[in-house]
């Protein structure tokens, strides 16, 4: 504390001698105005002054100077910060200096002190240009002295900035101003034709997004920076795939609706992400109606911890619930996201709790006690190759657990249950796509008979998120490489965390009953073009500096993904990025019987589970290679059927 205020009176002291620095140097420039008018007047001859006008500029002198220096302080003449002087700043001065000549001919007119009639005009031009001088030559050093001074032996980075507009020119101001930016702008890129051969700040506009390249080479730029706030999400992939023709670093503005005050600077630039590449525009949602249901509401989240979890958390966070539940069993990841929130929202009236989904008495000791109103089920086991060497758990986890939640949400009369689903669940090739699928039924069968509103939403992949490939990637261009491709034609769709999660509260929000709702994830991704932009945005050239390896498929992978099952029944809603299907209902009860019949197989570690998922979700692909594979044999069972029974209470499911 004691440091922080010596600052302070430190700073204070430096600023107030700023000021009276000015105030003498302001003093100096009236008396020559005053005098050098007169001198010009006389033809440059200070002898030739009659005697009269003198006497009249000592009898105001102090006058003028009190006003000329009070007019200086409300234009906040010493308070600005030149270095940074603009029109604004050149405005003010204008004023200050046409204000003292306009009192200073009042007062020698009242005052009957006579006067040359050109000696107002001559005063003016005097003084404003010794003003403006004495202003601006501070923000002149200090560019000169950024720009050739010590720490400047580096050669400066050349740039080039697309968009000559007024986030461009600010991005160019600074640049060239900042001590602690060592860039040279030999051009600048703008799309409009009428900028063409003019200048922006004194840097020529030379072109078109389509003469990038050949600007690159011609002006040996070496980064590219993107100055268009306001540009949509398909603009800006097809710029940025022109920008990777070059082998410049790319920085870009982010979005910005609008530009308050002009508040534009370099440290809003950011490196290019892979989301910038994918071209999407972000869904726009009516959080108005999510705000209406969660508001006041107690919120369940299961599997609160993971990355699409912890994101429903914070969003939900953000609508004021009564009070937030946060349910998983990975006790760093829990911990992250409780520290996370206390510290983002204080008031919040948030519960943490360590517990698994597959524990019946755990989780209805949990609905019990805090009567949740609506149920965000994100918790399960999602990483294919993982689930096809162990299958059984998949069911344990996803198949048991979505049971085990819908249950509790039927019993104890929540309002909604939204099951995080996925594109997987769809012709699933995978054992963890089947059991999601399976999840979706149960959803199916508990909407028929329940006053809970029970609904899923299916959706791609997403980006970041655990098991994306994403941070596999990036992590292997950071290494060196080689990145791993299982083929070359795969495609997948993606989506951000944030985009997905608002669908989620979006569609929970829309839900009046055993639907799934899904996303236009717009155009699917060839993943080994995403590993080749991902490899230039490291600043890399693909199959030169970093290879890419083709791998094969994994067990249970598939080429592309899909959203629906048939098209038929797809409907649109209110909102034209998101969709609804509602499918053929199924039989609840039969539903129910043979899910826990599946879930006593799993835990009998059965080797023919896929055979027994097969039967409830027969458009599943049961691979060769994946049926013979053994089953994994976990610790809980300790590989024996015998006691998989003895632990009847961990898995056993009754439909009451």
């Amino acid at each position: 504390m004691f440091i922080e205020e010596e600052n302070n009176k430190k700073a204070m002291a430096e600023s107030l001698m700023k000021i009276l620095a000015l105030m003498v140097l302001d003093v100096l420039t009236i008396l020559v105005a005053m005098t050098g008018s007169l001198w010009i007047r006389f033809d440059f001859s200070f002898t030739a002054i009659d005697p009269i006008f003198l006497e009249s500029v000592e009898k105001y002198l102090i006058i003028n100077l009190i006003m000329t220096l009070s007019l200086n302080a409300i234009f906040h003449l010493y308070t600005s910060l030149w270095r940074f002087a603009s029109i604004n700043e050149l405005r003010n001065i204008i004023c200050a200096v046409v204000l003292s000549a306009v009192l200073q001919e009042m007062g020698m007119v009242f005052l009957s002190l006579p006067m040359p009639r050109s000696y107002p005009f001559l005063y003016v031009l005097l003084l404003l240009v010794m003003m403006v001088a004495n202003r601006y030559s501070y923000r002149i050093f200090h560019i000169l002295r950024y720009r050739y001074g010590p720490g400047r032996n580096q050669r400066p980075v050349r740039t080039m900035i697309v968009g000559a507009g007024a986030a461009g020119y600010m991005i160019l101001k600074e640049m060239k101003t900042s001590k602690h930016l060592n860039r040279v702008i030999p051009c600048i890129i703008d799309d409009n034709p009428k900028k063409k051969k003019t200048y922006l700040g004194g840097v020529p506009v030379v072109g078109s997004r389509e003469y990038i390249p050949e600007a690159v080479e011609k002006y040996h730029i070496e980064e590219i920076v993107i100055a268009i706030p306001t540009m949509s999400g398909e603009e800006r992939k097809k710029l940025l795939n022109i920008c990777q023709q070059t082998a410049c670093k790319i920085k870009i503005l982010p979005g910005i609706y609008q530009m308050v005050n002009e508040e534009v600077d370099v440290s809003m630039l950011r490196d290019v992400e892979i989301e910038d590449l994918l071209g999407r525009d972000p869904v726009e949602l009516d959080m108005g109606d999510v705000v209406q249901y969660i508001q006041g509401r107690v919120i369940l989240v299961t599997g609160g911890g993971g990355s699409i979890g912890s994101e429903i958390c914070r969003q939900v966070a953000m609508h004021n619930p009564r009070r937030l539940i946060i349910v998983d069993i990975y006790e760093n990841n829990a911990y992250d996201i409780q520290n996370e929130l206390k510290e983002r929202f204080p008031k919040l009236d948030l519960i943490v709790l360590i517990a698994s989904v597959r524990n019946e008495r755990r989780i209805e000791a949990i609905f019990r006690e805090y009567r949740p109103d609506i149920v965000y089920h994100a918790a399960a086991h999602k990483h294919v190759p993982l689930m096809e060497d162990s299958p059984n758990e998949a069911i344990k986890n996803n198949v048991l657990g979505t049971f085990l939640v819908a249950k509790m949400a039927d019993r104890y009369h929540a309002y909604k249950m939204v099951l995080i689903s996925t594109d997987k669940a769809v012709r699933p090739t995978n054992i963890m796509g089947a059991s999601k699928r399976i999840c979706e039924l149960i959803v199916e069968s508990f909407a028929q008979n329940s006053e809970t509103i029970y609904s899923a939403v299916r959706f791609g992949n997403v980006l970041g998120s655990n098991g994306s490939v994403i941070p596999l990637f990036r992590r292997q261009i950071e290494q060196g490489g080689p990145v791993t491709v299982t083929h070359p034609d795969i495609i997948r769709y993606f989506m951000t965390i944030p985009e997905a999660v608002s669908l989620v509260l979006q569609c929970g929000a829309s839900a009046t009953g055993g639907e799934i709702f899904i996303l236009d994830m717009g155009e699917p991704v060839r993943i080994a073009d995403l590993a080749r932009k991902m490899i230039r945005l490291s600043g890399h050239i693909p199959d030169q500096d970093i290879k890419i390896v083709y791998t094969g498929l994994r067990p249970g992978e598939k080429l592309y993904e899909e959203l629906l099952i048939d098209e038929k029944n797809l409907k649109p809603t209110r909102n034209e990025k998101i969709y609804v299907v509602q499918l053929t209902p199924v039989d609840g009860e039969k539903i129910r019987n043979k899910v826990e019949m599946l879930v006593r197989a799993a835990f009998d570690e059965a080797s023919d589970i896929r055979e027994r998922v097969k039967e409830l979700v027969p458009e599943y692909v049961i691979r060769p290679a994946n049926a013979a594979s053994e089953a994994a044999v976990t610790e809980e069972s300790g590989g024996i059927a015998g006691k998989g029974r003895e632990k009847k209470q961990s898995y056993e499911i009754s439909s009451d």
